[in-house]
């Protein structure tokens, strides 16, 4: 039975510096896939650029039919600008096993080394949508000498007491909101966009308030900010293959801004109860239509979708999810529609 390999697969489209890694022939270099790899280490290792992905798909769609798999066996022809993929070969009984053979020998010469799994680093200022039935834990209600203003090692006051279940040395993440978030398509309100401002400790305790300090800033922060339950600000977020196919839209952005580069973070209409979980990679896709004046648009049907870019999920709610920009061939818009491919 094939077992099917996550590929953790973001490729760019040109990158300078891969043609000095196999001296320039006709022949390709063949490469037999094995447990183990990925093609986003693929793509590193022989072309020296993990983000070869979109010249791959389009040239592979018959052999790649998902873009998150890959299967033991499946031979790589390997040239100095690109990779091809052939189909994954049957092999049963001892004449495949001897061909199998064969083709280990042949690849003596290749470094054996298992490609490492991507992950991404998060700090803890993503963000995220603040849905509608999402309630915060508390609010800063009082700042120490009614500062206005406060940022690390500042003293606040919250209404979170005894009574809430609140302790001393207990964590809160510090939130402002700001403007409510529409549907690009629906024009539904899905919830608001938070500001992680930075994080506050309780000190001391009453029966319905606290005192704390502010143990780390993102920004200053006031009276009226959120509190949501703490948790680990920096961490790595491994890639997760899905069981699910899911489309969605890119519905705002941390900043707020309309154009959308790698390293932004976004938001997405897809959370938990659609299937979504951390880890899981989307493409950013656009459809791409004939020229009107050319053609007819209805008889020529639906044309393969444009592949714009990448986003990693970091953060999951119950309809909605905070991801993080990892690949922008094009500039990518708040509005662009994303797909999530199973992995079967």
């Amino acid at each position: 039975m094939k077992r099917m390999l996550f590929a953790a697969v973001l490729m760019s489209m040109f990158f300078s510096g891969y043609q000095t890694v196999f001296a320039q022939s006709d022949e390709p270099t063949i490469y037999v896939i094995k447990k183990g790899d990925t093609l986003w280490g693929l793509s590193d290792r022989f072309l020296k650029d993990p983000f070869y992905w979109p010249n791959l798909w389009e040239r592979n769609q018959q052999q790649i039919t998902n873009p998150h798999l890959i299967f033991p066996g499946q031979k790589l022809r390997i040239y100095p600008d690109r990779i091809e993929v052939e189909e994954a070969p049957g092999v049963k009984g001892m004449e495949g096993r001897t061909e199998a053979a064969k083709e280990t020998k042949e690849m003596k010469a290749i470094d054996e080394k298992v490609a490492q799994e991507k992950s991404f680093s998060v700090n803890g200022g993503e963000g995220f949508l603040l849905e509608k039935d999402l309630k915060p834990s508390g609010v800063i209600i009082a700042t120490s000498q009614n500062r206005q203003i406060v940022g690390q090692d500042d003293i606040v006051y919250t209404d979170i007491g005894n009574v809430q279940g609140g302790k001393v040395g207990e964590r809160f993440s510090i939130f402002k909101q700001m403007e409510a978030v529409k549907h690009p398509v629906t024009n539904d309100v899905l919830g608001y966009r938070v500001v992680p401002q930075g994080v506050l400790q309780l000190t001391e305790m009453e029966e319905t308030t606290s005192k704390a300090i502010i143990s780390r800033s993102f920004m200053e922060t006031g009276v009226g900010a959120y509190l949501m339950p703490y948790r680990e600000q920096k961490r790595e977020v491994s890639l997760r293959a899905s069981d699910k196919e899911l489309t969605g839209y890119i519905v705002e952005t941390l900043t707020g801004n309309k154009q959308i580069a790698v390293g932004d973070v976004v938001y997405l209409d897809l959370g938990k109860a659609h299937g979504i979980k951390t880890g899981n990679m989307l493409y950013v896709v656009r459809d791409v239509e004939p020229e009107q004046k050319l053609f007819d648009f209805r008889s020529l049907g639906k044309l393969p979708p444009e592949v714009l870019g990448a986003v990693v999920v970091v953060e999951t709610g119950e309809n909605t999810s905070t991801a993080l920009v990892v690949k922008s061939i094009d500039t990518i818009y708040r509005g662009d529609r994303v797909e999530l491919k199973k992995s079967k």
